[in-house]
């Protein structure tokens, strides 16, 4: 059974139950319990943290969108979309035991390759990276903070 221990994020207080011997998380967005893994963990806290802290809506956050990568069906872990339905933030968490390494990179750009999204997150919850690219000039640049959401509705 997994034992959520503190993260690199604002703490919150999430709502943990035991039911068995599994723990479960409430998921605010899709209001229901879900088993608490690492990467659950991971995710709660950036929901939370997005929403609390950089302003971004629950109501525009989507977890677990499906996308077909050549013939893979595959699910990306949060989607953020603008008031006007489109897609302005995708990110991708792992369990704090992960280094975030080029695979992980590399997986997030394979899933950006179907999305097309400006913004991209990847974090393990510990370390976090905010990727911003330019479809325009064939380009992206890291950045030292994520933006909040009023500043990124026009990417």
């Amino acid at each position: 059974m997994f034992e959520p221990i503190p993260l690199n994020l604002p703490p919150y207080s999430s709502k943990i139950t035991q039911k068995l011997d599994k723990l479960f998380i409430f998921d605010e967005l899709r209001k229901k319990d879900l088993v608490l893994t690492p990467e659950e963990w991971v995710r709660q806290h950036w929901v939370h943290y997005l929403h609390k802290h950089k302003g971004y809506p629950k109501s525009l956050m989507h977890i677990e969108g499906g996308l077909k990568l050549n013939t893979l069906r595959k699910r990306s872990d949060l989607l953020v979309f603008n008031n006007s339905g489109k897609k302005i933030l995708l990110a991708e968490f792992k369990s704090p035991t992960v280094k975030i390494t080029e695979k992980v990179f590399q997986q997030i750009a394979n899933y950006n390759s179907v999305h097309k999204i400006p913004l991209l997150v990847v974090s393990n919850g510990l370390n976090h990276y905010y990727c911003r690219i330019h479809f325009e000039e064939n380009r992206f640049e890291f950045l030292s903070e994520l933006p909040n959401y009023n500043s990124v509705l026009n990417l």
